[in-house]
């Protein structure tokens, strides 16, 4: 019973984490990675589809991300895509294919994009907490219910911590590493 509720809280902040690793890949440098373009959705045929199902992605040098769409119909709504997302890159296409010049990042968009890193890690950070809240509830449920020692309810509150602190380091590790990546020239 204990071990249940331990394992699932560590589970549910482990899957926190990882959220919190590819929410942060999305983030764009100042170099071209594919995870920038994630969150972009191509009106294909009427149906929000992920740019990723609709185009081969590839990054030819390290400042340009080539689209090029398994059908050539779709490069004005790829273009509107990239465009009307908020990364602020400017497409253009040669009739066969994308280009998206990765431009460098000014002092002010990166001051942007290190605030947007710290909002994504706090919010978190808010997750993995609330994961704990839960699961202190739950322990002290199964103490008033006496399906559990007062020991192990001092146990797993104990444990449930110590998963809470190993989560939230993992989360500011994550941020750390992205504000520091950004803030590089």
């Amino acid at each position: 019973m204990l071990k249940d509720l331990l394992a699932t809280t560590e589970k549910k902040m482990k899957e926190r984490v990882e959220f919190a690793r590819h929410a942060l890949a999305t983030i764009r440098t100042g170099r071209a990675s594919l995870a920038i373009l994630d969150g972009i959705a191509v009106d294909y045929y009427g149906t929000q589809t992920p740019l990723s199902q609709v185009a081969t992605l590839t990054i030819p040098d390290p400042t340009l991300i080539v689209a090029t769409p398994w059908d050539a119909s779709t490069i004005p709504a790829i273009e509107k895509a990239i465009r009307k997302s908020d990364l602020g890159l400017n497409p253009n296409n040669d009739g066969k294919s994308v280009k998206i010049p990765i431009p460098p990042l000014t002092e002010e968009r990166r001051k942007e994009f290190v605030k947007k890193v710290d909002h994504m890690g706090e919010e978190e950070r808010t997750h993995v907490r609330q994961l704990r809240r839960e699961a202190n509830e739950s322990a002290k449920k199964m103490l008033k219910e006496k399906t559990l020692s007062e020991d192990d309810e001092k146990r797993a509150l104990e444990q449930v911590q110590k998963l809470t602190d190993r989560y939230i380091q993992a989360i500011d590790e994550l941020v750390k590493h992205k504000e520091k990546e950004l803030l590089e020239v």
